[in-house]
């Protein structure tokens, strides 16, 4: 495809895209499917991730790369004709919170990846140009660490805080596709868009050979799903925070989210519980619920301001978890209160049952490969918990790798099942890296 297209012309494009949307903010834009054509799916194609597992039709990347342009012209004049059909979805589940419990995740297949990815390229000019600076989830420049450094300033700036942890139950699962549909017709109007992000709505689910078709939700895994989710919860929670709730609040507040998790912080208790009576009307209006037993309001008073009339100055500050943090107020280097980030007990105890696992099946390869492994899988996990503050977590966790690693390795020889000698000498040859702070602000 060489010569016919260059990445310049579709991010030429989209910024004109981005421009309409900015010049007409209440506009309900008619004309965006043009800008999709071959050069804009293969820009779709580039983007779209190679080693996924393969959807319902077992078809692979590579695979599908044989005949590229073969198979993007085809997938074009199946999008703009309405002739397109959306494949179901192949349902897996994979762990959630260390307790038992499994979340479903939907996998399209890839060439429906290819088409979803082609459509947020397009949405996402038009909803960036809408949505607020503390919607941090999924979009362009922004990461789930920003949405914790966001957290931890708002509440320093505040300084005394209540904390309002808010939890949707079953977000993904529970979107009714009527208000879904209304809330995209208030900024998309164009039948093309709308008609292919219809038939991913109503997709079929195929989970162990069965075919059902869900009649809520989104289609978790997809690659459109995080864009629908922040688009309507940009109408159902931002907006409606911003414009109908901090104008006739007594204090100043706060509210940071990352998809459908979100934190809310209040310099008056009062304010805090007006919001938390408010929000299950709010969201019952859309066809959404709150999780009652995680969503709650928490005192998280600097130390020093905590008592007064009804609380004891000795009562133990309060903490609340986001994004796989536990937040907390702890003394800096300096002597002063801050808001200190630790790697929530729930996702350590996670992480260390995953390597427990990884280590039992891997204990007969070679030291030398489960060595690569598990210095890329540490990596990782400093890649993501390596923040400010954070530095002991990280340390259990290392200490914690190592004893599972001698554990599983013990089992492979009689003589290996005492002391630690043995393990300390191959430690020697194959060490585990120490821990890093990948991300650092000044406390």
């Amino acid at each position: 495809m060489a010569g016919t297209w260059s990445p310049g012309s579709v991010s030429t494009r989209q910024q004109k895209i981005a421009d309409l949307a900015r010049r007409r903010p209440t506009a309900v834009l008619t004309t965006l499917a043009h800008h999709i054509d071959v050069a804009w799916l293969w820009e779709a194609f580039r983007r779209t991730r190679k080693d996924g597992a393969a959807g319902v039709d077992g078809q692979t990347a590579a695979a599908y790369e044989v005949n590229l342009r073969a198979n993007l012209e085809q997938l074009l004049n199946q999008a703009k004709s309405g002739l397109y059909r959306a494949p179901p979805v192949r349902r897996v589940h994979i762990p959630k919170d260390g307790k038992g419990e499994l979340r479903p995740l939907g996998i399209p297949t890839f060439e429906d990846k290819v088409l979803q990815r082609a459509v947020v390229m397009v949405l996402e000019q038009v909803y960036e140009q809408d949505f607020l600076g503390f919607s941090y989830g999924f979009r362009p420049g922004r990461s789930q660490h920003q949405a914790l450094e966001a957290v931890r300033n708002q509440i320093m700036d505040l300084g005394c805080t209540t904390v309002l942890e808010l939890d949707i139950r079953k977000f993904f699962d529970s979107v009714e596709r009527k208000h879904m549909r209304e809330t995209l017709r208030k900024r998309v109007g164009d039948g093309v868009l709308l008609r292919l992000i219809g038939k991913w709505l109503r997709a079929g689910v195929q989970h162990e050979g069965h075919l059902s078709y869900p009649e809520a939700g989104t289609p978790q895994g997809g690659v459109i799903s995080p864009i629908l989710a922040n688009i309507f919860l940009h109408e159902v929670l931002d907006t409606w925070f911003v414009q109908m709730v901090q104008p006739v609040l007594e204090g100043r507040s706060f509210l940071v989210r990352f998809a459908d998790d979100a934190v809310l912080g209040f310099t008056s208790e009062r304010d805090a519980r007006r919001v938390l009576n408010t929000l299950p009307k709010r969201l019952a209006k859309y066809g959404l619920t709150l999780h009652s037993d995680k969503t709650r309001l928490i005192e998280f008073r600097t130390p020093n301001r905590r008592g007064g009339p009804g609380r004891k100055s000795a009562d133990k500050p309060g903490s609340f978890d986001f994004l796989g943090f536990t937040h907390y107020w702890g003394k800096s280097r300096r002597g002063r209160w801050v808001v200190k980030q630790k790697t929530a007990k729930q996702r350590l105890e996670r992480a260390l049952q995953r390597m427990s696992a990884w280590c039992r099946h891997a204990r007969h390869w070679k030291v030398r490969e489960q060595h690569r492994a598990l210095q890329r899988k540490l990596a990782g996990h400093y890649a993501y918990y390596g923040i400010t503050g954070n530095t002991r977590a990280l340390s259990r966790y290392r200490e914690a790798v190592k004893r599972i690693w001698r554990k599983w390795l013990a089992r492979r020889s009689q003589k290996r099942r005492g002391g630690w000698d043995w393990f300390d000498r191959l430690q020697a040859r194959y060490p585990l890296p120490r821990p890093r702070i990948v991300h650092s602000y000044v406390t």
